[in-house]
């Protein structure tokens, strides 16, 4: 039996979100607000990751007053430098940043000559001891071959609310999935994108699993892919057993199993919170990993194991 990282290491889920703005950027709420209303809707966390431009002054915000004895922060920042190759500047989202985390040399959100691409500045961002993800890879027009350049990062944003609220563009799968198949070893989350210029909050989070709900222990399971994804079910437990997976969850009505290429085997249902799927139909997959669907559409995405 294999059981997936999430579900047996030691520690409780902490429910957090890794990529939001303020006014320190281009949201339109106080820092000290956007993590009030974090904390009011029973989040455990959050990261501000207002933009690393200086337009804005570079800025990592200092989150560290916000904190409370249930309620913490991580320092982070959305990081841009560098052409795609669409043209457009890179976005990299880094949460855990040092405070002192040197500027890029980004004036504005066009490429400019003699700055680090985006492959650089998410490495100086990892070796920083960050952790990174790519950001909004539909949003961005992102390519394969974009995105086979940031080899530092440690996941792909694969669900962005904000994304998908402002122009159905939240998507990451397609490119999350075609470097697996690759070999790369990269974990998947979901987030909000939070402006709080439209209904792009709440939409979208991780669930950590750690033993304590500070800065340390957090990043410390995001790094070790130790998390889920959701925008509303819980997932208990994923394992791999013989020839089926075993996915315990709150109440779903699908369970989807996917791998590499066309590898995928779904079972539906009703208020189902113990699902066998074969995995007769992804064999050959070096990867698989695990969504849920409630009833009312909204989904949770597993991290990928290798088999």
């Amino acid at each position: 039996m294999t059981r997936l990282h999430a579900f047996s290491a030691p520690g409780r889920f902490w429910r957090g979100n890794l990529h939001t703005h303020s006014t320190r950027s281009d949201g339109v709420l106080s820092p000290e607000e956007v993590c009030r209303r974090y904390m009011a809707e029973g989040y455990d966390f959050l990261a501000l990751t207002d933009h690393f431009v200086g337009l804005w002054g570079y800025p990592i915000v200092d989150t560290v007053p916000m904190r409370t004895n249930r309620f913490t922060t991580i320092l982070g920042a959305e990081l841009h430098s560098g052409a795609m190759a669409n043209g457009e500047l890179w976005h990299i989202l880094a949460v855990g940043l040092p405070a002192d985390f040197a500027p890029s040399n980004t004036p504005h959100f066009d490429p400019v000559a003699d700055q680090e691409t985006g492959a650089e500045i998410a490495a100086r961002a990892v070796a920083a001891g960050a952790f990174v993800a790519i950001a909004h890879p539909q949003w961005s027009g992102l390519t394969l071959a974009d995105a086979r350049s940031i080899t530092a990062a440690h996941a792909v944003e694969v669900y962005n609310h904000g994304c998908a609220v402002g122009c159905d563009r939240p998507d990451g799968f397609a490119i999350a999935d075609l470097l697996l198949t690759e070999g790369r070893d990269l974990t998947m989350i979901a987030t909000d994108d939070a402006h709080f210029s439209e209904p792009d909050h709440f939409g979208g989070w991780v669930m950590v699993k750690a033993e304590e709900n500070t800065p340390e222990a957090l990043l410390a399971s995001l790094k070790a892919g130790t998390f889920y994804s959701s925008q509303g079910p819980a997932l208990h437990d994923v394992r791999i057993e013989g020839k089926h997976v075993v996915v315990e969850s709150s109440a779903v009505a699908a369970v989807i199993l996917q791998g590499a290429g066309t590898g995928a085997r779904a079972v539906h249902g009703h208020s189902m919170t113990r699902t066998e799927v074969p995995v007769d139909r992804l064999n050959t997959s070096p990867w698989l990993r695990v969504t849920v669907v409630d009833a009312a559409g909204r989904k949770a995405w597993s991290n990928p194991v290798r088999r």
